[in-house]
């Protein structure tokens, strides 16, 4: 069975050039390259094996991550990659690490609120690895209320130092990555109070533990905060617990790009604009939408692959049973997640442009971009996120009793993966920022000042609020531009009808409060119209090969008609389309499923990932399932031997009627 590949005929029957498509998904000829050279040296490289991850004790877990890191390390130099090649390498090293936090954060909130000086002084230090760092926010009692922080950083002019201090039990810092067992410094979040007043959470960078023997400094407790879910996923990364016992660092430990204290312990805000701290946000966050299309593609990999080998039912006569792909149940759960893989990698791309032209605008000192970006941001992170949650879990369905296994590679992913939800902001909280935005630039069309963005659309609201669909027949809801009035229109309106309700609160928060179910609704429903809108502008681009952009379009549309389907309601019932059009989407929906299940295979192997960055039996380039889900089962730790450790002791009693004389 070895060297056959049992896929072949589903890849004969793809309709377009999957190395094309392959382009297109990595984003250019030059990222293709990229991704494709790292990820087959990190597969090709015993050292970076991941297959028993799940199998090994906490300890071992963990130590493994430290070889890793380090042997990653190692290779990024002997190579001289670039920034860009390094990154690639550690995501395909696939395994939550110390180091995470150390490039993802630490680095970059180094770089967007740190001084020229500051960064002079820290980052050579960082980037060499000379230290490292993590990123100390979140508390045992806060985490999305960053402005509910309780630590604090008192400044005494008689020494020029900060005091930092843990107050209570639940200003602990709780869950930064990487501060359990290896940071060596962190950007520590706390409360600036100097001369006697409170002036709100700010940034220090605040040294953690002793550069020669690694033990705590004086007045710092310090540790891992436990087991998480999963069996290996995020217990290979020491997230951690942190206390402060009147710990002093010098002044110029503040990052001071945006406001400073001087000697004499006056607060003082420079001539930066404040805006700029959001930068290091937004920056994190359009990277979390990039990283969901990654981890939904990944799960669709796999299901689409085994739909492919798996076979039940409907064989006649003694013939082949029917493959799981074929059944239109399989289809209409696997085919919009798909699609939604691809609206999020195109989604992702454009909030890397729009992260991009932010900045060199801030830098400018114009502003007016940064709350589309910070609204994007917040509410792409929230949407994608949650929808790759539970696509990934939907996959593990999708697979069977098989996809519960380990082997599979879906549980593990699930488990990597689910924190994302709440990490960098929770997101339903999240969501309700973009509402806030939403009722603000309703609040402001009467002003005459014409939205802009993504937001454009609520220019023309009196429009969408009497528009309805000119739907007239199945092909019609292929045409892009029926598909983007029917979401616009649902958009305005769920946010006009919001709007109009927290008009008849004489107290505005109180509103907010009352209407919040409802205004989560709205911001879903906009930022769904956003993650449509980018992939018809992405169809209108330069694709290569015709085939390529058929399968695109294909896409786009199932896309765009799975949430008119799921979210009917809405669309119904604000009166965009009436009960005969959304029949006609769903017969469209079911035709495009038979155009995509010939060319699904191709489909997900223009992902390009290797067996080893899938971790998954199931998702096998190959399609050589079965032999390789019996040769895994034998290397469980628990037929090392034939008869298990403790039978003796405990089970043999039983069956010889002896528990009398059993030591228990």
């Amino acid at each position: 069975m070895e060297g056959i590949d049992h896929l072949a005929p589903e890849r004969s029957k793809a309709q377009f050039d999957v190395d094309e498509m392959k382009i297109v998904w990595a984003g250019s000829p030059h990222a293709f390259e990229v991704s494709d050279r790292m990820s087959r040296l990190v597969a090709s490289d015993p050292a970076f094996r991941k297959d028993n991850r799940p199998m090994l004790g906490r300890k071992e877990l963990f130590k493994n991550t430290m070889r890793k890191a380090a042997y990653a390390w190692k290779r990024i130099i002997e190579l001289r990659l670039t920034e860009e090649e390094a990154s690639m390498l550690r995501s395909f090293v696939d395994e939550p690490a110390f180091t995470d936090l150390h490039w993802g954060m630490f680095i970059p909130a180094i770089k967007g609120q740190g001084t020229e000086e500051q960064q002079k002084q820290w980052l050579p230090l960082a980037q060499k690895m000379q230290i490292i760092g993590c990123y100390a926010q979140t508390e045992l009692g806060h985490g999305s209320n960053v402005q509910g922080l309780e630590t604090t950083a008192t400044f005494d002019p008689k020494t020029d130092e900060f005091v930092i201090h843990s107050p209570t039990l639940t200003s602990s810092k709780w869950w930064p990555g990487g501060l359990g067992k290896i940071a060596t410094h962190g950007a520590v979040y706390a409360r600036l109070i100097t001369d006697g007043r409170d002036y709100g959470v700010h940034g220090f960078i605040v040294q953690l533990r002793s550069l020669d023997d690694h033990l705590p400094l004086p007045g710092i407790t310090i540790g891992d905060i436990g087991m998480k879910f999963g069996n290996g996923a995020y217990n290979t990364m020491d997230n951690g617990v942190l206390q402060f016992d009147h710990v002093r660092i010098p002044r110029n430990q503040m990052l001071m790009r945006v406001s400073q204290v001087t000697r004499e312990g006056k607060y003082v805000q420079s001539s930066v604009p404040r805006q700029l701290v959001y930068g290091t946000m937004v920056y994190v966050r359009q990277t979390i939408v990039s990283d969901a299309s990654i981890a939904l593609s990944r799960a669709v990999c796999i299901a689409t692959r085994y739909s492919c080998v798996r076979r039940q039912f409907g064989g006649k006569k003694g013939g082949l049973e029917t493959q799981v792909l074929d059944y239109k149940t399989q289809q209409a759960r696997l085919f919009p997640l798909l699609a939604s893989a691809y609206a999020f990698r195109f989604v992702g791309e454009w909030l890397k442009w729009l992260y991009m032209d932010v900045m060199k605008r801030l830098q400018a000192g114009d502003f007016s971009t940064l709350p589309e970006a910070h609204a994007c941001t917040a509410g792409l992170k929230s949407l994608t996120t949650s929808v790759t949650a539970d696509g990934i879990e939907e996959c593990r369905k999708l697979c069977g009793g098989h996809g519960y296994l380990c082997s599979s590679g879906l549980p593990e992913l699930f488990a990597v993966y689910v924190p994302t939800c709440t990490y960098e902001g929770d997101n339903v909280v999240l969501m309700l920022q973009v509402a806030r935005h939403l009722m603000k630039t309703i609040a402001k069309l009467g002003s005459g000042k014409r939205p802009v963005g993504t937001t454009a659309y609520m220019g023309r609201v009196e429009l969408l609020m009497q528009y309805q669909s000119n739907v007239q027949k199945a092909e019609d809801w292929l045409k892009p531009n029926f598909v983007l009035e029917a979401f616009e229109a649902r958009a305005a309106r769920k946010s006009v009808d919001c709007a109009k309700n927290l008009a008849k609160f004489s107290n505005p928060e109180e509103g907010f409060l009352e209407l919040s179910a409802e205004l989560v609704e709205a911001a879903v429903a906009h930022c769904q119209l956003v993650v449509v809108s980018k992939f018809i502008e992405k169809l209108q681009q330069d694709i290569p090969g015709k085939g390529v952009k058929q399968q695109l379009e294909n896409l786009c549309i199932v896309y765009a008609l799975n949430l008119l389907r799921k979210y009917l309601g809405d669309f119904l019932s604000t009166g965009c389309i009436n009960a005969e059009q959304a029949s006609l989407a769903g017969e469209q929906l079911r035709s495009l499923y038979s155009q995509l299940r010939p060319n699904a295979v191709a489909l997900v192997d223009a992902f390009n990932y290797t067996d080893h960055y899938l971790g998954s039996v199931l998702g096998r380039y190959d399609g050589n399932v079965y032999p390789k889900l019996y040769e895994e089962a034998w290397k469980d730790p628990l037929n090392d031997s034939v008869v298990p450790d403790g039978f003796q002791e405990y089970v043999r009693p039983m069956l010889k009627q002896q528990l009398r004389n059993a030591r228990l």
